[in-house]
């Protein structure tokens, strides 16, 4: 892996931390369906969303 390989990856990654902070904030006061929204962003987004939505609490309400 190149270094400027290396730098996109981990630009990538800090940009996902970011946005997974923006939509926790936003689930303390979101309602059903902005929760479900948020929820397809985030599988979206994520690498393996199923770590993310657990992390977050989010897996257990989804079932």
């Amino acid at each position: 892996m190149s270094i400027c390989e290396r730098k996109r990856e981990l630009r990538r990654k800090r940009h996902r931390r970011e946005k997974y902070r923006i939509f926790k904030r936003k689930l303390l006061t979101a309602t059903a369906s902005e929760r479900a929204a948020i929820i397809e962003k985030i599988r979206k987004l994520a690498p393996d969303p199923e770590v993310v939505l657990r992390n977050l609490g989010l897996l257990e309400t989804q079932r």
